[in-house]
């Protein structure tokens, strides 16, 4: 996964109309499907919770559908590339403790993960208008560019593949 430009009010914008939709389209159906559900086999006595449940259950696997049917779809660009882009963070994160090590250690590829693992963070915080955390993001992509100043490494972006994570 490469790294994007993205257009932050483009991506803000589709990403609240988007999740106005997820809202609507899941209060509608859970709803609909959970009234139906007790008017055709409801309790008398009024306590029709796993109906109401199952309402709930049915809008979120139409609204899952939904997402991953149109996920290519090009209003979906912004708001598919920083679930990706999210995703793939979180594996790293999962892994850092180890991928630390190895580029303390001197290992490239560990230090090309980082790398990307960094920028692509600062981008996310950007995207998503979260800041607080940046200075402390900002401080461990110093302490990599020592690292890799050290060993006479120099990483980019471009460098990044996902497969080089199965190594930690």
């Amino acid at each position: 996964m490469q790294l994007k430009q993205i257009n932050k009010e483009r991506y803000s914008k589709h990403y609240k109309q988007i999740m106005i939709g997820v809202v609507i389209i899941l209060a509608v159906i859970a709803l609909t499907v959970s009234s139906l559900l007790i008017q055709i086999i409801g309790n008398t006595d009024g306590s029709n919770f796993w109906l109401n449940v199952t309402g709930v259950v049915i809008g979120g696997i139409v609204v899952l559908t939904l997402l991953r049917r149109y996920r290519e779809h090009e209003y979906m660009h912004e708001i598919s590339y920083v679930w990706d882009l999210k995703q793939m963070l979180n594996k790293i994160y999962r892994k850092q403790k180890n991928i630390k090590a190895a580029a303390e250690a001197g290992e490239r590829d560990a230090m090309i993960i980082l790398n990307w693992s960094y920028q692509g963070s600062e981008q996310l915080y950007n995207l998503d208008n979260n800041t607080i955390t940046m200075d402390d993001l900002h401080a461990s992509m110093r302490e990599l560019q020592q690292v890799m100043d050290q060993y006479g490494v120099s990483v980019t972006d471009a460098d990044f593949r996902p497969q080089m994570l199965d190594q930690y």
